[in-house]
């Protein structure tokens, strides 16, 4: 199958482009490339693919693509807060008029990388009380709005030959060859190695749900070939039940994967509204066989182990692997336009 992956040089299109090649698809890829050189460790081999805006795709780009995994976003809460009116625009809009190009192209399967958070203070803070992908949509930031937008139109193009599937996937974490130290694991294995601290300035209280990027992975593989009654125009959360855990229970688990470490809890953002616990059972039983392999606690380990083996330095963790610095730093050094478009 010719696949067209979208942030294809993104933290978690970068862990997929291999995986989808070894499960024996043609990639192709297509990336802004804001953030291709957000690389630690050895630079990765990417699938081919044009530097195009997401705004700019024209019907070449899907010409020939027997589906398409969209992964592409500014997949930012913060930056989202910040510019809103920019997110909408190359999450929702720009994602969705990709849809109808690929969809008038014969494109037949269209993944959607859509977000738990589309939940936000969904509540299901118990084993009783799990939220499943038919609970309400609280989304509480721009970047989660941004996605149900999506969700709900792409529900409206679908149709007897172009089938979108909604792959909620939980906050991810674990090594990628383009790393983002931005999300919760991530940040705070960071922490703990340069600082000796696992800092949460949150009050630690509310629920996550985790999902290793090599799962994630995984679970777009399972989902491009499944049978089309299985996946046509329904949303799955992607993770683990297991993986359900408080910041706070996060933060102990990273002070054990690094030692010497010591969890500090600061509260002085206060207690934060996105708090959920997810059920992951819909997936499960649309791909028979499939379950997620990572828990919280190695990919703490493996990340410790790659940022010690590939020397992150305070720097790196806070400027080059952190999506908004990197773009204010673009911004400033005149790369890019108050669009963040390239300047040609």
């Amino acid at each position: 199958m010719r696949v067209l992956l979208t942030g294809h040089q993104g933290y978690l299109g970068t862990v997929m482009a291999p995986v989808l090649t070894a499960a024996g698809h043609e990639v192709v890829g297509l990336d802004a490339g804001l953030f291709a050189d957000c690389v630690l460790g050895p630079p990765p081999a990417d699938p081919p693919g044009p530097r195009v805006d997401l705004r700019d795709v024209t019907a070449d780009h899907v010409a020939g693509v027997d589906a398409v995994i969209h992964l592409a976003a500014l997949s930012n809460d913060p930056l989202g807060s910040l510019a809103p009116d920019l997110t909408y625009d190359i999450n929702h809009h720009a994602s969705v008029r990709l849809a109808r190009l690929a969809r008038d192209a014969g494109v037949r399967r269209f993944l959607y990388a859509s977000t738990c958070s589309v939940y936000g203070a969904a509540g299901g803070s118990d084993s009783a009380n799990l939220v499943t992908e038919d609970a309400p949509l609280r989304p509480v930031t721009p970047y989660a709005e941004s996605k149900v937008r999506v969700e709900d139109d792409l529900h409206a193009l679908s149709d007897g030959d172009f089938s979108p599937v909604f792959m909620r996937n939980a906050t991810a974490f674990g090594y990628s060859p383009r790393l983002r130290a931005d999300i919760v694991l991530n940040n705070l294995v960071g922490h703990a190695l340069l600082s000796g601290e696992v800092l949460v300035l949150s009050d630690g209280t509310p629920w996550r749900p985790l999902v290793h990027a090599a799962d994630i992975a995984r679970a777009f593989t399972a989902a491009l070939t499944a049978p089309r009654e299985a996946v046509h125009d329904r949303a799955f959360n992607i993770g683990s039940e297991i993986n359900n855990v408080t910041v706070a229970e996060i933060a102990e688990q990273v002070a054990e994967a690094v030692s010497g470490s010591k969890v500090v809890i600061t509260g002085e953002t206060g207690a934060d509204p996105r708090s959920y616990r997810v059920d992951f059972s819909r997936f499960r039983a649309a791909i028979p066989g499939f379950d997620c392999e990572w828990t919280v606690k190695q990919g703490a380990l493996e990340l410790a182990d790659a940022y010690r083996k590939f020397g992150l330095t305070r720097e790196d963790f806070e400027q080059r692997f952190t999506r908004l610095a990197v773009l204010r730093a673009a911004s400033d050094a005149g790369a890019v336009d108050e669009t963040l478009r390239w300047r040609r």
